[in-house]
């Protein structure tokens, strides 16, 4: 694997996105390129926390919120 494609690879990694037989392969390469290889992960993670911290949470919809009582009223009526 090329150390582009272990970068591209690396930004599905770090969102839990590889599928089971590509992380065998990507923890191979992350061996094999070690410390810049590290650091690229490191740096998505950044990124990935970054853009998470970024998000506004949406505003819960009066339904939903009411269906969602609804729930809890007939669990506690059981």
């Amino acid at each position: 694997m090329s150390f582009d494609e272990f970068q591209n690879r690396a930004r599905l990694y770090v969102i839990g996105a590889l599928e089971p037989d590509e992380i065998d392969e990507f923890e191979q390469a992350r061996k094999e390129y070690g410390r810049p290889a590290e650091d690229f992960i490191v740096e998505c993670y950044n990124l990935h926390e970054a853009f998470a911290l970024s998000l506004r949470p949406e505003k819960t919809s009066d339904a939903l919120k009411d269906r969602l009582m609804a729930m809890v009223r007939q669990r506690q009526g059981r």
